[in-house]
């Protein structure tokens, strides 16, 4: 899913640069804004969406939707649609939970394992692939927007 044109690069060294940059995501969101995460396991994608999330305002707490595929929040600012569609095994799956109704709507979507749904998403999304640095802790984003 990496061929996607990278723009932007970011590296942080600590929890607390990665609550900035999501924080970040999140006061700069817009209506209709979609954000594909992709990285390993445990690169820290939830954790990315909780300070988006954050940002957003959000006041509900953020946990990973693995086993309901999406989880809504309305307190913030917008409406955040946070997806974890690691389980699914089928493309018409996002059809059957109106995913394609979220990507249309007036919220934020963030979708974790996006790589497994590339093919689906509408050509505006924006991919921020997460890797793990040279040091401990360290992470890597690279953004195309």
């Amino acid at each position: 899913m990496e061929s996607k044109q990278i723009r932007r690069t970011v590296t942080v060294k600590n929890e607390e640069e990665t609550r900035s940059f999501g924080l970040s995501l999140g006061r700069q969101a817009r209506a209709g804004q979609i954000l594909a995460l992709s990285g390993d396991l445990g690169t820290g994608k939830t954790a990315l969406t909780r300070y988006i999330a954050e940002g957003l305002g959000v006041r509900e707490t953020i946990s990973s939707p693995t086993f309901t595929v999406i989880k809504e929040y309305e307190s913030g600012r917008l409406p955040l649609y946070h997806f974890d569609v690691y389980r699914l095994s089928d493309p018409d799956e996002l059809f059957n939970i109106g995913a394609y109704e979220y990507f249309d709507g007036e919220g934020l979507c963030v979708i974790e394992w996006a790589e497994l749904i590339e093919d689906e998403l509408p050509p505006e999304t924006e991919y921020i692939f997460i890797e793990y640095g040279q040091q401990e802790g360290e992470r890597i984003y690279r953004c195309t927007f």
